[in-house]
């Protein structure tokens, strides 16, 4: 009797939940209007064509055209949040005379950068698996594809830690992304939509500045990167990757050590 009334109460609830659940998904849908505007070099005015546009709030993305125009669908107090390869990224808040049809023209600076010199090494493959691996430099577990194969592979050794103080020690990026999206779910769900959606894919694959996922997980490049390399990725990786493989990689990195601390793979 008891298990009845316990299994009825829970079915209840869950009714109510995904009920309430879907009232407010359309209730943010009927709110949402077509956001549209121009996207320009702030010094010479020229449009800037495949400028990225997305809302963050949910997770919806375009892309600027020839003439540098977009379309974006979005809400008040939704954030856009515009990147450009090169130039300096920019956060709007979107009030409710955006939305009433008004031009809106964004200018975009291009952000100072100093190069460092870069040394590009060829390696000879020969489309042969046993002898292309043992051409391959031992990198820290660099990650190589080869052609006519999906798998990627690995190859190297992992890096000895070394911590250059107690505080270092204690503190590992890994942790925190661990921490991050036990406390912060919707972050995790908005970063695998980023990865599974096919526009949002397309979007993605282009882009290599790293701001969206900067954005997302509110941290610096360097400490990104820093991620990334807790997460046994080369420096090869960690510097040509598209955003669409570093957030692959992210979640790759979080499902694995979650993983570990919990001692399942089971998706929240």
């Amino acid at each position: 009797m008891h298990k009845n009334l316990y299994l009825l109460f829970t079915f209840f609830f869950m009714t109510c939940f995904v009920f309430s659940q879907d009232v407010e998904e359309k209730e943010n849908t009927q709110n949402e209007s077509i956001l549209k505007g121009k996207i320009i070099d702030g010094i010479t005015k020229a449009p800037l064509v495949r400028a990225h546009v997305f809302n963050l709030n949910t997770v919806v993305g375009s892309a600027t055209t020839e003439q540098g125009d977009f379309e974006i669908t979005a809400k008040a107090n939704d954030t856009i949040f515009v990147s450009h390869l090169g130039y300096q990224p920019i956060k709007l808040k979107i009030t409710n005379d955006l939305l009433k049809g008004n031009e809106l023209v964004i200018s975009m600076f291009e952000k100072t950068i100093q190069i460092s010199e870069v040394n590009i090494k060829a390696h000879d493959l020969v489309g042969v698996l046993e002898v292309d691996v043992k051409n391959i430099p031992e990198d820290k577990y660099t990650r190589i594809h080869i052609n006519g194969l999906k798998q990627t592979y690995e190859v190297g050794k992992p890096r000895k830690k070394t911590f250059s103080s107690p505080v270092d020690a204690i503190y590992h990026p890994v942790d925190f992304l661990y921490n991050l999206f036990g406390k912060k779910p919707k972050e995790l769900k908005k970063l695998r939509k980023l990865k599974d959606e096919d526009s949002l894919r397309k979007l993605l694959e282009s882009k290599f500045n790293r701001d969206l996922m900067m954005e997302y997980l509110n941290l610096s490049k360097t400490e990104l990167d820093n991620l990334l390399d807790d997460c046994n990725y080369s420096r090869y990786f960690i510097e040509k990757a598209s955003d669409l493989q570093v957030i692959e990689a992210v979640l790759e990195c979080y499902e694995k050590h979650k993983a570990v601390k919990t001692g399942s793979t089971q998706k929240r």
